[in-house]
Formats: structure tokens, sequence, C-alpha cells
């Protein structure tokens, strides 16, 4: 008998749901034996009876429009079925990866569940029909709900699930490295990359050119600051100058100014040997050389004539 009023569309639409909840109760009834998160059990579980009620509103549905109950072939619930069997049979899942897919399939059907109620709600309330609308809202509210647990809860639960297929198959983290040749390839946890020691062998050795490099200049600037202080320990020593041109010790003190004690130790030494700056100085002689220049002796600075006051 071919629809020809909007009451046989809602009857339509009634029966279409009774014949999807009828079906997904067998679903829900398989997804009980598959899931094996204790959480997800248990909502699973409370929505059989969710949709136990659900049949049973859909009967009072029909009565409340004056007819009987009768289940109409739902094309949609039967291939969500269908997509769970052939996963299952074809792929030949895990445990773990079958309870995986069973999350987003549940997704799926809930929210055809939604449309599907959304849609006869809107046939009844445009007909007037508030006591069909009412007992439609219960049942669409309760998926709404199931349909929200699942999607608050699937990336915590799809993480618990691969970090246990990974521990069933005891597969090793997975790295990507640069081989030799710059080619990439994968490693295990443990595996070291060749590129990787070649580089530490790169850096170790800038590391010590570096190192052999600051030695030298160390080197160098001792060997400096040993000549600076030896020529002044000579300047001190010799007193006098000739020619009237400064000494080249007086020089080689002020290049050694701001050295180490040590610098001023050697200094104190040489003043000792009477014929220094200092001593000519504490003895009453001219602070100046016979021919009017400034001896390299008189620039030996403060260390020179205290080494001469300390030995008078």
């Amino acid at each position: 008998m071919a629809a020809s009023s909007m009451k046989d569309l809602l009857k339509h639409e009634l029966g279409d749901l009774l014949y999807a909840e009828q079906l997904i109760l067998k679903m829900l009834g398989t997804l009980t034996r598959e899931v094996k998160n204790p959480e997800v059990l248990k909502r699973v579980q409370e929505h059989v009876g969710e949709t136990e009620e659900q049949i049973q509103r859909l009967r009072r549905a029909f009565e409340a429009v004056g007819e009987k109950a009768k289940a109409e072939t739902c094309q949609a619930a039967v291939g969500l079925k269908a997509e769970h069997d052939s996963f299952k049979k074809d792929e030949n899942p895990s445990k773990q990866l079958l309870e995986a897919f069973d999350l987003g399939n549940s997704l799926r059907v809930e929210h055809y569940e939604i449309a599907g109620y959304r849609s006869a709600i809107a046939v009844a309330t445009a007909m007037g029909e508030r006591e069909v609308a009412a007992l439609l809202g219960e049942s669409l509210r309760e998926e709404e709900a199931m349909a929200s647990f699942i999607e608050r809860n699937s990336v915590k639960m799809l993480k618990a699930l691969g970090a246990g297929m990974d521990l069933a198959s005891g597969a090793a983290e997975v790295k990507f490295t640069a081989d030799a040749g710059g080619s990439s390839r994968k490693t295990g946890g443990t595996s070291k990359s060749k590129s990787g020691a070649s580089a530490s062998r790169s850096s170790g050795s800038k590391s010590n050119g570096r190192s052999t490099a600051d030695s030298a200049a160390k080197g160098r600037s001792a060997s400096g600051s040993s000549g600076g202080k030896s020529s002044a320990s000579k300047s001190g020593g010799n007193g006098k100058s000739s020619g009237g041109t400064k000494s080249g010790g007086s020089k080689s003190a002020s290049r050694s100014s701001g050295g180490s004690s040590s610098s001023r130790t050697t200094a104190e030494r040489s003043s000792g040997s009477g014929k220094s700056g200092g001593s000519s100085k504490s003895g009453g002689s001219s602070g100046k050389s016979a021919s009017g220049s400034k001896s390299g002796s008189s620039k030996s600075g403060s260390s020179s004539k205290s080494g001469s006051s300390k030995r008078a």
C-alpha cells in the first residue's frame, strides 16, 4: 500500500526505529563480550537496559496513533552491523584492535539513532502528536548521552588500547635516523646512528683542536711573559744605561707591568745587586746617568724602590 499521508510517514519512521533498536540490542550483546575496558563495559551494559526501554516506548508510540506496532527493515542499521561483522571476519584483528574498532562503530550507531529520533520527532510535532514526540524525546536524550560518553573518552581509551597492543607485540620504539649516506632509516630503541657516532667524533676533533689552539696560545703568552720578566731582571741588575737612550730593559719592564707577584720578586732580588736604579737613589746619588738620559732602572717602578728601602 502506497504511503500517502503524514500519518503513513510517521508509521514508517516509528517502524524503522523499532527495527533498528531491536537489531542494535543484539549488537550491544556482542559488544559486551568484546569490550574489556571496565568503564566502557559498564556503560554499554547500562545502555542495553536503556535500549530495551526505548523499544517499549516505540510500541507505546504506535498505540498513541492508533496503530499496531510493526518493525520495518532499516537498511542503515543492517549496514552498520554488516560493517562490524566484515571487519571482524576479513581483517582478523587482535582483541585490542577489535575493541578500538568497536568504539568508532558504536559512535556511528549512536549518531544514526540520534538522526532517526530527531526526524521522527519533527514529523510527530508537525502532526500535533505531542505524546509521541515526548516518548521519542526521552529516547533521544539517552542516545545523545551515550554518544557524548564515547566522544569524551575515546581518545583516552584508544591510547590505552594502543599501549596494550605495543606491549603484546613487543614492539620497540621506532626512531628515524640518518645513516652515513644521508638517507633516513628506521632503528630500534637501542640502536645507534652511524652519523651520530661520526658527529660525535667530529665534535671531539673540533674540541681537541680548540684545546690545542688554546694551549698553544697560553704557551706563547707564558713565554712572552717569561721573556718580559727576564728582561726586567736584567735591566734592573745593570743599573746604568749608555748613550743617553732609554734602556731596552725599561721597555721590557713596561711590557711586563701588571704581571704576577713572581715578577716583583725578581725585581726585588735584582735591585739588591747594588747597581739598580733603586740602590743608586738610596745612596743619595743622582737619579740620572752621566749622559743625562733616564736609566731603565729608574723606571723600574715602586717595586725597585721597595726593594732598596728594605735593604736599607
